[in-house]
This record gives structure tokens, sequence and C-alpha cells, in this order.
């Protein structure tokens, strides 16, 4: 193991999962308690490259697709997405007490 300064991180396979729970955390937090729209975009434009924010972009959309009822496969042609990651989002929805759901219900973005 290469031995690093920073927490948790191995030099090897990145993140230990305590460390990454951490962060995601102390990162969960932070974003909850602010009620500013336009710093929070600021901060993941920051924080991500472009192709992340893509790809976290195509995401929230196949998402906002699948509460719609648009089938797969349109979703995947139209998106340019996996239909791994749509079936993944998908599933996700459909469990109780849905991430997805609860977040879809606090944008108003349901149809």
């Amino acid at each position: 193991m290469v031995e690093t300064r920073i927490p948790g991180y191995t030099g090897v396979m990145g993140m230990n999962t305590q460390e990454v729970e951490q962060n995601i955390g102390e990162l969960s937090q932070a974003l909850a308690k602010s009620s500013d729209p336009v710093l929070l975009a600021a901060f993941l434009r920051c924080l991500l490259t472009p192709a992340e924010i893509r790809d976290i972009a195509a995401r929230w959309a196949l998402v906002k697709a699948l509460d719609k009822k648009i089938p797969q496969r349109e979703i995947a042609r139209e998106l340019g997405v996996s239909l791994c990651k749509i079936t993944r989002g998908s599933r996700e929805l459909k469990k109780t007490g849905s991430a997805f759901r609860r977040i879809l219900d606090m944008t108003g973005k349901r149809p």
C-alpha cells in the first residue's frame, strides 16, 4: 500500500468505504443546508468535470423520463445512455421510500 497524508486514501484503489461514506455524509449535510440553487450549481461545476456533469444530467433526465413512463429503449436512444443505467434507475424509483421519488416530489418534476 502507498502511504499518503490523506486519511483513508490507499493511493492504489482509491478511498476506503468508511472514508467514502464520511465524505458523502459531509457533502450531503452541506448541500442540505444551502437554499441557494445558484451556489449549488456553481459548487457542482467546480467539483465535477464537464463529462461528469453531463453524466449526472443524463441520469437525472432518465429518472424524469422513467417517471413519465417513457419506454426504456426510447430513453436510451434519446439520451444516449445504456439500458443498464435505465434499469438501475427504474429499480431505484420502485423502491419503498425511493430517494429518486422523494427528490422528484420536492422539485415538482412529477408528471
